[in-house]
């Protein structure tokens, strides 16, 4: 599928290669270099992830080859209008845990795809309910798993999503990092 394009993710997360190597869909990887992810404060907090995925897009470090999709994406929480991204150290991250801790947040990924002719960018919305976290349980999973590459300070296909997520509602892939399932028809519409 897709075989008359050569797509690239543009992006180090491990967890948005396997999710995009789920749809068994051949690419390749090819990191942008760090950006700063910077918006304005009066934007809507809603339209700030696909902000994020399009001028990641719009600052690849190389032109784009006839053929070729770029996709790009970025992930926010989000809980009670503040916008939450990854934890600066491990106090932040705890903070965040604790904050998010028995309480239902909102995770939108937003995502871009480009070729030399076309742009399309779009977002996905999931809200995720934790159960009341003990002190030992974040302790534990702060020197376990180490999540300060994740907005909101855990990745919800590791241990913590197992004892800590009450509920999903939404896409469960897009909150660890990829709306695959829109991003699949996004791509089908491309020539």
């Amino acid at each position: 599928m897709f075989e008359s394009h050569k797509i690239t993710l543009a992006s180090a997360s491990p967890r948005r290669r396997e999710l995009l190597a789920g749809l068994d869909i051949k690419f390749t990887v090819e990191p942008n270099k760090d950006e700063k992810e910077a918006y304005r404060e009066d934007m809507p907090h809603d339209r700030i992830p696909e902000f994020l995925a399009r001028h990641k897009s719009e600052t690849f470090h190389r032109p784009l080859e006839k053929g070729e999709i770029l996709i790009t994406a970025d992930t926010l929480v989000f809980l009670d209008g503040e916008v939450i991204g990854k934890p600066s150290d491990r106090a932040d991250a705890e903070r965040i845990l604790r904050k998010l801790s028995g309480r239902t947040h909102t995770v939108i990924t937003g995502a871009c795809l480009r070729t030399i002719s076309s742009t399309v960018s779009f977002s996905d919305t999931t809200e995720v309910t934790f159960k009341k976290l003990s002190e030992d349980e974040i302790t534990y999973y702060l020197d376990t798993y180490r999540p300060y590459d994740k907005a909101g300070a855990y990745g919800v296909q590791e241990w913590i999503g197992y004892i800590a997520i009450k509920g999903i509602r939404g896409s469960f892939f897009n909150v660890m990092g990829l709306p695959v399932q829109p991003l699949y028809e996004e791509l089908r519409k491309i020539d």
